[in-house]
Parts: structure tokens; C-alpha cells; sequence
């Protein structure tokens, strides 16, 4: 069994490995001071042109990469090494999703000195960039794809989706026994695409160039560019909300179904604009007909106010004549009045002055009897 054939490698390389250890950090001890004497005595320029940078980085390089031994310390055999990862992969058979299997079987051929390991066991790392159509060829063949940051990751997009909704391929796939797994990567690529052409529309909408994902950034860097792209990301959603509402105002203007119901729309629509206009004619006759009814109401005031005026003003001239006619008649009758009051009074003077005539008569016929003597005196 592997767990006993474990245990006395184990104890027979105790010595072997104790000193394979101490070697191992020794090594690395060593390498450090090698490269720190580099570092500060090398000249500053490369010898040769770098791939990355420029040829005067070269104490730069030394001073942030660290040189280690790749020796294991903890196998000092094949044999142990080979035992070693026959435990992992027994592990692996349990929690596939933990693992990435491709690249633990590929250590193992390297371990048991496999040639041409990357042609058997091909990773993700060693993939080129290819064209859209290839990835889905060998995401069907079970080969890995993998996407690169410089891809035209919506053309990419456009095809991987129009593949996965053709009818030979799905039918293809549902046929296959591992469909689950092809359906897996194909849409693990795909997520893949998503997240780069996210980061070029976060790039766009900034106006620079993020950096190398891979390259680990200075905490104060990392802080200025979350920064950047709290604010970048707004804008991009609310592009990505219109490119959808754009992409299904058209899907649903080519849906037969959708459009006769767009066409009886229409058709309900137009009778009703008709309706609309009938009634809207309708009223505009009402309108115009109570117009003239009003004006011919206006008129016919007009009419009954200037025949009202004249009947008025017939009336005051016929009172005014009445009334000077009267006036006129009253003015006699008070000046005939007054002249038999003059009569009237003009008698009762004379009658009074004859009375008092009268009574002056009496008076002195009155004294003159008075005077007499009486008819015996003498």
C-alpha cells in the first residue's frame, strides 16, 4: 500500500533527507549573499537587452527578486517524490473542484521524467491566443482555452454565445457523456472573456491602461486605482443597461410572435388615432356650431339692446311730452285755482268790508240812540 510504502521510505531516508534539508538551506543561504554581492558591486546596466524594461534596471532586479534553490528538501528520491503525489492525487479523486488536476498530473509526468509532458497534459499556461471558432472546437475536443487580455473579447463573446444557441451543437453536446465537463469550461471561458472585456470598458472609460493583473501592486497604488474604478464603474452599467435595452428592442422586433402583436398594436393604435380624429372633427363642428349659435345670440342681444334702447327712448320722449303736457295742464289749473282764490278772496274782502260797513252803521245807530234823552226828562 502506498501509506506503508510511505512510511518506510520515510524511515529509511531519515539521514538522507535531514541532510538534504540542511543542503537545501545552505543553498538558498548562499544564493542570497551571491545575490546581494551582485546586487551592490554588478554594474548597473545588462549586458544584453532585456526582454521587459531597460538595461540599467539591473539592481532593481536584484533588489526586489528573491534566488532560491527549486530543489524539494522534504524528497530526496524519485521513488518518495512519485509516492508523494499518488497521496495528492487520491485526495484529488475525493474534492475534484479543489484541485487543479491538469496541472498536479503534470507534475507528476514531470516527477517520473515523462518527455514531452506538455503535449500529454497541456495547461492553461502554455496555450497561444487563437480565434473564437478554434476555442470552441477544442473546448468540444475536451482541450483547455484560455483567453488573453488583449483579445477582442466581444467578438469573442458574440460567437461563443451564438455557438452554445446552435441546434447541431447542443444536440452534440447532449449526445457526449461528458457534457457536464464541456459545458463547464465552455462556460468558464466564456466568464473569462466577461471579466476581460469589462476591464477594457473600465479602461475605456478612465482613458488609461490598468495594470498587468498579474504584477502585484504597491498598496498605495491599489488604493488610488480602487478609487478610480469605484468611480468608472457606474458609468459602465449604465452603458452595459442601454447596449441591453438595445439588444432586446431588437430581439424582440425579429420575434414573429412579437410583431403581429406590434402589428395588431399598430392596428388598435390607428383606430383609435381614427377615433381620435372623428372625434376630434366632431367636437370642431360642436365648436364652430356653438360659435355661431353665440354669435347669433350676440347678434340678437345687439338687436334686442338697441330695440330696447329705442323703446326707452320712445318711452322717455312720449313721458317727457306727458310730462311737459301735464305740467303744462297742472300749471293752468294752479293759475285758474289762483284766480278764484283772487275771486274767492275779493268777495270775502267786499263781504267783510260790507259787514264791517254794516256793523259801523249798527254801532253808531246804537250810539245815537244811547245819546238821546229819555222821553220823560226835560
Amino acid at each position: 500500500p502506498v501509506g506503508s510504502t510511505l512510511a518506510i521510505l520515510e524511515r529509511t531516508l531519515k539521514v538522507m533527507s535531514a541532510v538534504q534539508a540542511r543542503v537545501h538551506y545552505a543553498f538558498k543561504q548562499e544564493l542570497q549573499l551571491l545575490a546581494g554581492i551582485i546586487r551592490d558591486y554588478t554594474p548597473v546596466d545588462y549586458e544584453y537587452e532585456p526582454e521587459d524594461g531597460s538595461r540599467n534596471i539591473k539592481q532593481d532586479d536584484y533588489h526586489s527578486i528573491d534566488i532560491v534553490p527549486v530543489s524539494d528538501p522534504n524528497a530526496a528520491t524519485m521513488s518518495q517524490r512519485v509516492v508523494q503525489y499518488q497521496a495528492v492525487i487520491q485526495l484529488a479523486a475525493s474534492a475534484p473542484q479543489l484541485y487543479n488536476l491538469p496541472l498536479l498530473h503534470r507534475q507528476m509526468l514531470d516527477v517520473l521524467g515523462i518527455k514531452h509532458a506538455d503535449k500529454l497534459v497541456p495547461l492553461e499556461e502554455d496555450q497561444k491566443p487563437t480565434d473564437p471558432v478554434t476555442e470552441n472546437m477544442n473546448v468540444l475536443k475536451g482541450k483547455p482555452v484560455k483567453a488573453f487580455i488583449y483579445q477582442d473579447h466581444e467578438s469573442h463573446l458574440a460567437v461563443h454565445m451564438t455557438a452554445m444557441q446552435d441546434p447541431t451543437i447542443q444536440q452534440m453536446i447532449g449526445q457526449n457523456p461528458q457534457v457536464q465537463i464541456i459545458m463547464g469550461a465552455m462556460q468558464a471561458h466564456i466568464a473569462e472573456h466577461v471579466g476581460f472585456a469589462y476591464r477594457q470598458k473600465i479602461e475605456q472609460t478612465l482613458g488609461a491602461a490598468l495594470p498587468n493583473p498579474e504584477d502585484e501592486l504597491p498598496r498605495e497604488m491599489e488604493q488610488e486605482i480602487s478609487r478610480l474604478m469605484a468611480q468608472a464603474a457606474p458609468q459602465v452599467l449604465a452603458q452595459s443597461q442601454a447596449m441591453q435595452a438595445q439588444k432586446q428592442a431588437q430581439q424582440n422586433a425579429q420575434d414573429p410572435v412579437l410583431q403581429m402583436q406590434m402589428q395588431e398594436l399598430q392596428i388598435k393604435q390607428q383606430a383609435q388615432q381614427a377615433l381620435q380624429q372623428k372625434n376630434q372633427a366632431e367636437i370642431q363642428i360642436k365648436q364652430q356650431q356653438l360659435a355661431l349659435e353665440a354669435k347669433r345670440l350676440e347678434q340678437q342681444s345687439q338687436y334686442d339692446m338697441h330695440k330696447l334702447n329705442a323703446d326707452q327712448t320712445q318711452k322717455g320722449v312720449e313721458i317727457g311730452a306727458k310730462y311737459k303736457f301735464e305740467d303744462r295742464k297742472l300749471h293752468g289749473q294752479q293759475m285758474q285755482t289762483g284766480i278764484q282764490i283772487g275771486i274767492e278772496n275779493a268777495k270775502h274782502k267786499n263781504e267783510m268790508a260790507s259787514k264791517a260797513e254794516d256793523n259801523a252803521i249798527k254801532r253808531a245807530q246804537v250810539e245815537s240812540q244811547r245819546n238821546k234823552p229819555p222821553k220823560g226828562n226835560k
